[in-house]
């Protein structure tokens, strides 16, 4: 029986690239992921090539069952140029870590929107609900707004082999998260992806949009969105030494700037010292600390210093990729 390939790339829009995909019909498809071939796309429709030389390649890196689909599979891909080198929109291909040493789990925030009224699902056309703190892991039909989406989004991420760790409503009405681990952070990376696209085209049947903006209300006294990205490789794992953490953590403070590059557009916005976050123009760690940069999980502490680490600066629109290539750069440059 043929197969439906889902080909599934970023394009490149600046300053947040988004989704596309198109479905490759395969004959006698093993399921395989060395058995996908590489792929062309317009690149001239997707900011990533002029009209006079359109064609740019998918490569594909990672697949899974398509449970919404018969006899289909998502596969996320890279994209090169036409002499086969890695785009420049192309943020998986800066990732160094090609034993898999460095683990991730993001947890990644978002806005249920409601298109007709331009707000999140919750707010009223005409106004306003009640002040967020009733909503953060809430139940009943006064607070929680969107579940069927949500629980819909978590059951096919499930059948399609993602490893999700959980789900829960967030602060501010219509604010929800997932949670995604992988041993590896271009897998972490795909994966958010993949989950991401599923989620995008699950609001399609609702008529219901993701709203992934870190601040989608403004400055009103809402919470913003953020992609938490907790991390560790073997010497974080391992390290039972508050000093060669303490290394780890100096060697981010002369790379802020480099840093909040890539995690997402209009982080000003969301990083104010406010709602859950430090200054933008910050850089502070601390145990257990959810208004610092980055946060030393109590976890850590009490394995005796070996463990992970949480940069809470990522916004929910920056690109896994980059995010977890940048933070490889500088766990990598820390003098032990």
């Amino acid at each position: 029986m043929a197969a439906k390939l889902e080909y599934i790339w970023l394009d490149g829009y600046k300053p947040t690239q988004s989704l596309r995909s198109k479905t490759k019909i395969e004959a006698d498809f093993s399921g395989k992921l060395e058995d996908c071939p590489n792929w062309s796309f317009d690149g001239s429709s997707t900011e990533q090539a002029p009209g006079g030389s359109s064609d740019c390649i998918l490569k594909p890196v990672f697949i899974c069952p398509d449970p919404q689909r018969k006899e289909g599979y998502l596969v996320m891909c890279e994209v090169l140029n036409s002499a086969g080198e890695p785009h420049e929109s192309n943020g998986r291909a800066l990732i160094q870590d090609d034993d898999n040493d460095f683990w991730f789990g993001f947890e990644q925030e978002y806005f249920l929107w409601d298109p007709e009224t331009n707000k999140p699902l919750g707010f009223p056309a005409g106004g306003y609900p009640g002040p967020q703190g009733p909503y953060y892991c809430s139940v009943g039909a006064n607070n929680a707004f969107g579940r069927d989406i949500v629980e819909e989004h978590l059951d096919v991420c499930l059948d399609a082999g993602l490893n999700v760790e959980g789900i829960n409503a967030e602060v501010a009405a219509g604010q929800w998260e997932f949670q995604i681990f992988a041993k590896g952070a271009k897998e972490a990376g795909d994966q958010i992806w993949v989950a991401r696209y599923l989620l995008e085209r699950i609001g399609e049947t609702y008529g219901v949009s993701i709203n992934w903006h870190c601040k989608p209300l403004g400055t009103l006294d809402w919470n913003g969105s953020g992609m938490h990205a907790n991390f560790s490789n073997t010497v974080l794992r391992t390290a039972a030494s508050e000093e060669t953490y303490k290394k780890i953590l100096e060697a981010f403070r002369p790379v802020v700037k480099e840093h909040i590059e890539v995690y997402g557009a209009d982080n000003e916005l969301r990083l104010t010292g406010k709602h859950e976050t430090a200054s933008i123009n910050d850089y502070s760690y601390g145990v257990s600390d959810r208004g610092a940069s980055i946060r030393i999980p109590l976890y850590t502490v009490q394995k005796g210093w070996s463990g992970y680490l949480e940069d809470r600066r990522p916004n929910s629109a920056a690109d896994p990729y980059k995010v977890a290539a940048r933070i490889i750069k500088t766990v990598k440059s820390a003098v032990l």
